[in-house]
């Protein structure tokens, strides 16, 4: 079996609006919130690298599980966004937890790669016992702040997550999951020439369809009504994809986390962020269902399963 342990999270200190953005796009602050549900987000500063932010999240997940970066036994860290494709920023955060042979493998997938971290993770913490998951972004770099870019400008900040998959202890069992790829149409969502590109209609199209599916199947094949799941955790790509999704699956509203509002989307880290933001809010030990989903380039997609332990 695998569990959730913890999550962890690093956010910059620099808050950038929807009045300080729209300027440079060509927009109004109120048209950005109307599309996206976004009131700001967060800029990394100079210094900061995609894997020295990673590092941040990984130490602060460590942190709350009461663990140590020595009893890890192997390092997962999702990415689209790194300045250095290979080797990716896995490796420097191993280094940076003073880690000098655990295996440190890179998951080079926008918007979802944390969920297929987290997937894969439950698989290989059966042998490794603690496997690391770190979502880490800096899409501020990989953004055109003109009008040419402004589809992609209004959406993206930066910032960094970590989960803490355990195979003996947490407060959550991952139960089930369900990971898709559909390559022929990859061509909607990628980074090229260190410059994001996306055809924001049609993402929107496929992740309303494919992100219901894929949550879907699993309540399905588990016998889980929507309306029992606690929580549905979801890369917070935009709010009005979180609605669609909503109402795709026939669950209340409240029930979707969001803190796309004052982050953004962070792209692979959001997941985590949200999660650890989530879970931080907790009073009351889980007491149903969670639903975590999200949909990214590859085009790469689905949704995992974790229950009361």
């Amino acid at each position: 079996m695998a569990y959730l342990r913890a999550f962890g999270s690093w956010l910059p200190q620099r808050s950038v609006s929807n009045r300080e953005i729209a300027p440079l796009v060509d927009a109004t602050p109120e048209w950005i919130l109307e599309v996206s549900g976004i009131e700001e987000r967060r800029y990394a500063g100079d210094q900061d690298t995609v894997a020295s932010i990673g590092l941040l999240a990984a130490q602060d997940c460590l942190e709350k599980a009461g663990a140590t970066a020595a009893e890890l036994g192997m390092i997962l860290v999702a990415s689209g966004s790194s300045d250095r494709f290979c080797p990716g920023p896995a490796s420097q955060i191993a280094a940076g937890l003073g880690l000098a042979s655990t295996p440190a493998l890179d998951i080079p997938v926008a918007s979802a790669g944390s969920l297929i971290g987290l997937a894969l993770a439950a698989q290989l913490a059966l042998t490794a016992g603690r496997v690391l998951v770190v979502g880490a972004e800096i899409m501020s770099r990989r953004i055109r702040l003109n009008p040419e870019g402004k589809n992609t400008a209004i959406l993206f900040g930066d910032g960094a997550g970590a989960a803490l998959v355990d195979a003996e202890t947490g407060f959550a069992r991952i139960a089930d999951s369900c990971l898709f790829t559909d390559g022929a149409a990859a061509e909607i969502l990628f980074v090229r020439g260190g410059q994001f590109h996306m055809d924001g209609s049609a993402v929107i199209l496929h992740a309303s369809r494919k992100m219901p599916r894929a949550i879907n199947e699993l309540l399905t094949r588990n016998r889980i009504a929507a309306g029992e799941v606690e929580a549905f955790l979801l890369h917070q790509a935009n709010l009005n994809l979180i609605t669609r999704v909503a109402a795709a699956v026939k669950a209340p509203r409240e029930r979707f986390f969001t803190n796309i509002a004052r982050y953004g989307n962070t792209s692979s880290a959001s997941l985590l962020i949200a999660a650890d933001e989530w879970h931080c809010g907790q009073t009351a030990a889980l007491s149903g269902p969670l639903i975590f989903s999200a949909f990214g380039a590859g085009l790469n997609w689905g949704a995992l399963l974790a229950v009361p332990r």
